[in-house]
């Protein structure tokens, strides 16, 4: 396998962490390039489910070298709660590094995160409060402080010296009760400090040698294209970059170091937060689609408003991404729909449009253009299961009119279907002639 990154097409929850972690069998470093704990990866394997929000979803896969690379803004108290959660749980997994330039969340980034939320009435975000904002705020200010620094006490304690008085001023500026205590975050960020320090690296470096070697490397991003902070529905998004130039940004790779892009498309759409969604369901059938896919957020546990596929989102996200190939996910979570829909452009003033608008005021005024499909039966996850086993040629016949129709409207190849949230319930279809190939 060359080297792969992998993206979500719409907000995020398209079920990258499964899909990461069956890419990850073939790969010999895994490393997450982008967000920080506000992110939520499930992978299930058997009977047990693993939630992370830090830890790359390789760590699963014994024996794999994973990384967090300097895109990413680690909480290191969320970070050691997974890594002590792992060992307990698992005997042998991946190997964890983490970029020295990757910047640190510190107890204030929190604190702001809230205040400024609030602050920003119809605007706001639906931020998970982790302080994931202020953290990238702070990064771009050249105010925050790097794993480089945390494991660096002298270092750390001066840019303590200089930044608390500057954030106690900002956060009784915005109204802010709470008080920043120096001692106890020098405490206890001097523990979190040991225990990492081994773990602290340039990653960078270690992926170019492992490239120069021939290794294989999979980019893992979180969240999905459209709530980035440049191409996503700004303001409603996160703060970092989620599309695959995030990849090199984000890990300290050329761009030609990457030689696929993968898109992960959920057959149908979702999200959690605030902000226009055009093919939003706020009906009985959205509620079916929330109540099948159990889409509650892994992070914050809020139900996620569901929707139809908008093709006019996965579009947009192909061309930024310059996506090689297409997995589509939680394909069986429209079985019992009598018929299901796909949008395919939207209407605005009386106009169609074909592109994503970058105008939040126009995209909420968009209306969904729909295409009709019959829908397929709802059958158990053990029948999805045995069809998984069996292949292409065992899916529903209308399940596979509706792919069908993606692959080509989207002019890419579906590289996997998933069928369920285990490892096993994935169809793979790399390398096999089907009409999705």
């Amino acid at each position: 396998m060359p080297s792969t990154a992998i993206v979500g097409t719409q907000w995020g929850d398209e079920g990258k962490g499964k899909i990461t972690d069956i890419y990850a069998a073939e790969a010999d470093i895994i490393v997450r390039f982008q967000g920080g704990t506000n992110a939520g990866h499930t992978v299930i394997i058997g009977e047990d489910k693993f939630a992370f929000h830090l830890i790359p979803s390789g760590m699963l896969r014994p024996g794999k070298t994973c990384m967090i690379g300097n895109g990413v803004v680690v909480d290191p108290v969320i970070l050691l709660k997974e890594l002590d959660e792992l060992k307990r749980r698992r005997k042998r997994t991946g190997k964890l590094l983490i970029a020295d330039r990757a910047h640190v969340i510190m107890p204030w980034h929190k604190i702001i995160d809230g205040l400024e939320e609030e602050l920003k009435g119809k605007l706001k975000a639906g931020t998970t409060m982790r302080g994931i904002g202020p953290c990238y705020t702070d990064k771009i200010a050249r105010t925050g402080i790097r794993m480089a620094d945390l494991i660096d006490s002298r270092v750390f304690n001066e840019k303590l010296d200089l930044f608390i008085p500057m954030k106690r001023k900002i956060i009784t500026a915005y109204g802010g009760k709470k008080r920043i205590n120096r001692k106890k975050i020098q405490s206890d960020y001097a523990k979190y400090a040991r225990k990492l320090r081994d773990s602290v690296v340039d990653v960078s470096l270690l992926i170019n040698k492992a490239l120069d070697k021939g290794k294989n490397v999979l980019f893992e991003g979180a969240q999905g294209t459209h709530l980035g902070i440049d191409h996503g529905i700004y303001p409603y998004g996160t703060s970092s970059n989620t599309v695959v130039g995030g990849a090199c940004t984000g890990t300290g790779v050329g761009p030609s170091r990457i030689d696929r892009v993968v898109g992960v498309v959920k057959a149908y759409t979702s999200r959690v937060g605030t902000g226009p969604f055009p093919a939003e369901l706020k009906n009985k059938t959205g509620e079916y689609m929330q109540r099948q896919g159990m889409e509650f957020g892994t992070t914050t546990g809020r139900p996620r408003r569901c929707g139809w596929l908008d093709l006019v989102m996965v579009r947009f996200s192909k061309r930024v991404n310059a996506l090689d190939g297409i997995v589509i996910t939680k394909a069986d979570v429209l079985g019992g729909l009598k018929k299901v829909k796909i949008c395919t452009e939207y209407k605005y003033n009386g106009k169609r449009m074909t592109e994503f608008p970058a105008n939040m005021r126009v995209l909420a005024r968009c209306r969904p253009v729909l295409k009709e499909f019959e829908g397929w039966e709802n059958i158990s996850q053990e029948e999805w299961k045995d069809i998984c086993d069996k292949g292409y040629k065992a899916l529903p016949k209308e399940m596979k009119t509706y792919l069908g129709y993606i692959r080509k409207t989207l002019d890419l190849p579906i590289e996997m279907i998933g069928l369920g949230p285990a490892r096993e319930e994935t169809m793979d279809l790399r390398g096999k002639r089907t009409p999705l190939a």
